[in-house]
């Protein structure tokens, strides 16, 4: 055999071994996600598309033929978006309280615009309403919308024009959310830590000084009589008699010249100095009988518990002098719920301190643990929820669908926390390791799909109404940039949530979360998404029914 033949031979041998090999839908999986992760690694001027390059090599095997079954992208997508609402839930309430009504606005300014966007290229280009409502759906990648469309028009026209929409719609995204922060000139990392530190802004730092007591009001008297936490809002840590150094309780008494240790705010710290006497730097050393020890919360039925209701002085004379969450001390109000993680610094004789870390557990590898009921569960309870039909009067329906009812149904429960012996939480690798895998295998098969007729479509229909489609997932995002920047002034990783959420953009939101270390744009879609859901389904009866 010449060495031509054999050339030809082995490149036959390979192309047929390559097809065979693709038709196994999870061979083609893992070679979509090698290939999309080698891709995602280029940098073209500091830019990178990262994970979200995995859908577009999805959509040029798509184009070839490779088909990744459709039940892997759902289960995918439900891992993902019940990752994302396990995250977000903690602050989701806290976010919707002080920039609710903000986000929610820049939503409703996407959906309206996506919609006169939609109509007023109707009237100019003389399209059929079943398509407009197709186009709407494609353009904004909503499933929901799509069903809405088909039943409010009964054409299918309207699949056929939201199979025009939909590729771009979820490139676009991807591709305006990853250039959006480099024409803004914005640096994400920096603007994360900015957040951050703002947040923690809002709690103000506890410090640690002492005290000599020198004011008649406090001299003979007891810690109780004076009552430091309710008039102060400082912890007392230490008590120093004589020589002698004392865990603090509630009949200790206090005499001229004696020194006493506690941790507050600025303000607190100041208002004890004029009730007990001279504010000093230092510290006061601990007896050889004392601790001072960094207790972790991982005990379940700790859980939910006030502070105050453990009774820590009286039971181990012990005291928490502060609470560290989510890198932020907390003054140890007696008001103050406990959550799982939590960091409590407790100081007090060895055998208490012992004892309230057996309360709490303090078992470290705990939190590394990952409880598979609670994530199950959660999904179960998502996917029924998401099954929920509701109807109102006008002939308006509405229904959670997939990813609503599994993104609510996370957030709810891990903002309860805990129901029974049931953590409704997650480990944080363990987090991110789901959600890496939910998001590589929703990519995957949403490009494969969006892919499979992408030419043929395009010749079939012309590339008229792809332009259409094009404008409706451009012009909201841009209004969206427009409103937030100049007329709201959010931050950049606020607004890439909200425009991922009032896109309904799952593979946009996994490009913002990919940028950046943080889960603000994740809060933000969380906040928005549903809101924006809802009112796309009412936008398209109203178009389908008027015009």
């Amino acid at each position: 055999m010449s060495p031509r033949a054999k050339v030809l031979f082995f490149t036959l041998f390979i192309q047929f071994m390559l097809s065979d090999l693709l038709q196994s839908s999870y061979f083609a999986l893992f070679l979509i996600v090698a290939l999309g992760f080698m891709l995602g690694k280029i940098q073209i001027k500091k830019l990178s598309l990262d994970v979200s390059a995995v859908i577009f090599i999805a959509l040029l095997f798509g184009h070839l033929g490779v088909v990744i079954p459709k039940e892997l992208g759902n289960f995918g997508l439900v891992l993902f978006i019940f990752t994302i609402g396990i995250q977000a839930g903690p602050g989701f309430f806290d976010s919707f309280k002080s920039k609710g009504k903000t986000l929610i606005l820049i939503t409703m300014l996407i959906i309206s615009s996506a919609s006169l966007t939609a109509v007023g290229l109707k009237y100019l280009f003389h399209l059929d309403t079943p398509s407009v409502v197709g186009l709407i759906a494609g353009a904004l990648t909503s499933t929901p919308g799509l069903a809405v469309a088909i039943d409010s028009t009964n054409s299918p026209l309207a699949s056929i024009a939201y199979g025009i929409a939909y590729p771009f719609g979820v490139i676009g995204v991807i591709l305006f959310v990853k250039l959006l922060p480099r024409v803004m000139r914005i640096d994400l990392e920096k603007e994360a830590r900015r957040l951050e530190e703002e947040r923690k802004g809002q709690y103000p730092e506890l410090k640690t000084c002492i005290y000599r007591v020198t004011q008649p009001l406090a001299i003979g008297r007891t810690l109780a009589q004076i009552n430091v936490r309710t008039l102060t809002g400082a912890v007392v840590s230490r008590v120093k008699c004589g020589e002698e150094i004392l865990t603090p309780t509630a009949h200790c008494v206090l005499h001229e010249g004696d020194y006493i240790q506690a941790v507050g705010n600025e303000q607190a710290l100041s208002t004890l100095a004029d009730l007990v006497g001279e504010r000093e730097d230092g510290e006061l050393p601990l007896s050889n009988t004392q601790a001072i020890e960094s207790v972790l919360l991982t005990k379940k039925d700790m859980i939910n518990q006030q502070l105050g209701s453990l009774n820590l002085q009286q039971n181990f004379n012990c005291t928490v002098t502060r609470i560290r969450r989510s890198g932020i001390d907390l003054a140890p109000s007696p008001e103050l719920l406990l959550k799982f993680g939590d960091k409590l610094m407790v100081v007090g004789e060895k055998e208490g301190v012992s004892g309230v870390a057996g309360l709490f557990g303090n078992n470290e590898k705990k939190l590394s643990d990952t409880d598979f009921f609670p994530i199950a569960m959660g999904i179960v309870l998502g996917v029924l929820f998401g099954k929920l039909n509701l109807s109102f009067p006008g002939g308006f329906s509405f229904s959670p669908g997939l990813t609503g009812g599994i993104l609510m149904v996370a957030l709810f429960l891990s903002a309860l926390g805990k129901t029974g012996p049931i953590l409704w939480t997650m480990s944080g690798p363990a987090n991110q390791l789901l959600r890496q895998l939910g998001l590589l295998l929703f990519l995957a098969e949403v490009g494969t799909s969006a892919g499979k007729n992408l030419v043929s479509t395009f010749q079939d229909s012309g590339w008229l109404m792809f332009g259409v489609g094009m404008a409706i997932t451009l012009v909201p995002m841009l209004v969206a940039v427009l409103a937030g920047v100049f007329i709201f002034k959010i931050s950049v990783l606020d607004l890439l949530g909200t425009i991922t959420g009032g896109m309904t953009s799952t593979p946009g939101l996994a490009a913002a979360d990919s940028m950046v270390d943080s889960n603000i744009p994740g809060v933000a879609y969380a906040t928005v998404y549903p809101i924006a859901m809802v009112f796309l389904i009412l936008f398209i009866q109203m178009i389908a029914l008027f015009l």
